[in-house]
């Protein structure tokens, strides 16, 4: 996996990517949905993305087994998304994952590399991506897995989680989210 890029590399190419970002969370725009009591709108998080615990339980389940189980898990909020949800490697049966072909790139936290279920075969599809070496400010997470709700079973304490819209997302949708969340149709200059 490739280094992160010498400082002025960042501050030239990323800059431009990081600055493009129209909403910050700084104010609600006048599309997005008014939380009620005991509800957090997605457009309140802040860009560059927040790490806080997570407080609940986190289970991941495959075929019915669990995969990942966890009180110490974080969540990145991000403008305009829902949570994603990042695991520590100790808490997570690795032993049923192997890397894929698949490689994105965040603007915030570096390279990503993208895993799949062993025992799901070879076309199976992604179900978790981590940072092997991400930006400053991600690096205590390094390695930490976050999964695709939309791909595998996701909780939080008791309540399943549903996915994120879109095909490339994988945040964390929760009742007591609020959007409109990035990834739904007309999105895209978000």
């Amino acid at each position: 996996m490739a280094k992160e890029p010498p400082d002025r590399t960042i501050s030239a190419s990323l800059a431009r990517v990081r600055a493009a970002w129209r909403f910050r969370g700084q104010e609600r725009p006048e599309f997005a949905v008014e939380p009620g009591p005991g509800q957090a709108s997605v457009w309140d998080y802040p860009r560059p993305p927040a790490i806080v615990p997570e407080p609940r339980q986190v289970q991941v389940h495959a075929s019915d087994r669990i995969l990942a189980s966890s009180n110490r898990a974080v969540r990145v909020c991000e403008t305009g998304s829902p949570p994603t949800v990042y695991v520590p490697r100790d808490d997570v049966d690795t032993a049923r994952l192997e890397l894929s072909a698949t490689r994105s790139f965040c603007e915030w936290k570096g390279a990503a590399s993208y895993l799949r279920l062993k025992d799901a075969g070879a076309h199976s599809s992604d179900v978790a991506w981590c940072y092997p070496q991400p930006f400053t400010g991600f690096e205590h997470y390094a390695g930490w897995l976050c999964f695709y709700p939309g791909r595998i079973a996701c909780f939080l304490n008791s309540e399943r989680v549903r996915p994120q819209p879109g095909d490339f997302y994988g945040g964390w949708i929760t009742a007591e989210l609020v959007g409109p969340f990035k990834g739904e149709p007309g999105t895209a200059h978000w």
